[in-house]
């Protein structure tokens, strides 16, 4: 049994009713916003076949949390939609505009946003549209409400807003981030969208087996005695590692450090974070090239200090590498688009962060005891450009 799946009442007196909920619902609300793009397929095709023509350049965009889905997205959007593509935060477009908005281009700017109401997300509509020759919105929000989705724009603006579970309660962006992840996907995907609908399933039975086979063990891993995470990544999954790391150092107030990293860019000086109080966490492409590099990585780590505990990640068996816990996904020979194996490959990260969390005695619901984080980013002072 999965130990999210706590009695109400208990959950709320530890303050982990909501993070625990949006955790355990997440496979289906995957279900839920693949139905929802199929059926709003043609509105979306509608708005791309009308800005793509015209447009140089696509940049997907967020803050903290939300800015992590275009380090998983943007190879898929540049593959698929054929036009260059870039993953810029919010926070980086509003301090230095001029590297990024150009008036010779006309681009497109997608922004994920749960709420919308970061104050970023409402500066960098209006720095583009000042900034740039023309430039189309394309807004992605689990908020009808918030001031992303309300806020006015000279150019053409089209919202994608997901199903109101996908608005999560708690501090930390659970459901919300593998939402408006799976959303921008399909987003790439929607001309063949249809074809996709075995994956999707799979999708579904993957985020399952995480959560009712191995989410027991992962609760017995955050008792351990670590105080550093790292978390490792290549491609879409640096994405993942990168939310990973936020996701159990928000969770737990900063009290353990984390990580992330790509394999191959971890040998260059960041290996030496490793320790006997550190848990790496290797999350890896189901693409054998890449599978290449990563197991070098994984081999070469048996030279120097050795971690406390590893976890390994992977749809398929990783030939010849083992981990103190091996999260196997398919037992089938099963392929994911490697883009669709991130979005269930952050239920560890989000699981070990609730587990630790509880372990040290916070409330993961509201677990920043000094008030330094919160939900909404507040008191961001934006300047006239």
């Amino acid at each position: 049994m999965c130990p999210l799946n706590s009695e109400d009442s208990l959950l709320k007196e530890l303050g982990a009713e909501h993070t625990a909920n949006e955790i355990a619902a997440q496979p289906e609300l995957w279900l839920k916003i693949f139905r929802q793009i199929i059926e709003d397929k043609e509105r979306i095709s509608s708005f791309l076949n009308d800005v793509l023509p015209g447009v140089s350049k696509i940049i997907l965009t967020g803050a903290g949390t939300s800015a992590y889905i275009g380090l998983s997205l943007n190879g898929s959007f540049s593959r698929n939609l054929k036009v260059h593509t870039d993953a810029v935060a919010t926070t980086d477009l509003v301090s230095h505009p001029k590297d990024y908005f150009f008036n010779h281009e006309t681009i497109m700017l997608v922004s994920f946003a749960r709420s919308g109401n970061s104050p970023e997300s409402t500066a960098v509509v209006a720095l583009a549209d000042k900034l740039c020759k023309k430039c189309f919105h394309l807004v992605i929000t689990c908020d009808a409400q918030g001031r992303l989705a309300r806020c006015q724009s000279k150019s053409t603006k089209f919202i994608i807003l997901l199903p109101p579970e996908a608005n999560d309660k708690s501090l930390a962006m659970t459901g919300s981030y593998s939402g408006m992840l799976l959303c921008g996907f399909l987003v790439a995907r929607l001309k063949d969208i249809e074809t996709l609908a075995p994956q999707i399933d799979f999708l579904h039975e993957y985020g399952m087996k995480i959560l009712d086979h191995y989410a027991p063990r992962l609760k017995e891993i955050a008792s351990l005695d670590f105080n550093r995470v790292v978390f490792l990544g290549s491609g879409p999954f640096y994405g993942t590692a990168t939310e990973s790391q936020l996701k159990l150092q928000e969770l737990t107030d900063g009290i353990i450090i984390c990580k992330n990293d790509s394999y191959l860019g971890f040998r260059h000086g960041p290996k030496a974070v490793t320790n006997e109080n550190t848990l790496l966490v290797f999350i890896f492409s189901n693409n054998r090239y890449v599978q290449q590099y990563e197991r070098d990585l994984v081999l070469s780590m048996k030279r120097g200090k050795k971690a406390l505990f590893t976890i390994g990640i992977y749809e398929c068996q990783v030939n010849g590498l083992e981990f103190d816990l091996g999260i196997q996904l398919s037992d089938s020979g099963t392929h994911l688009d490697e883009e669709l194996l991130t979005i269930c490959d952050i239920l560890p990260g989000q699981l070990l962060g609730f587990f630790k969390s509880l372990a040290l005695g916070l409330k993961p619901d509201a677990p920043s005891e000094s008030g330094a984080i919160s939900r909404v980013v507040e008191n961001v002072n934006i300047y006239n450009y």
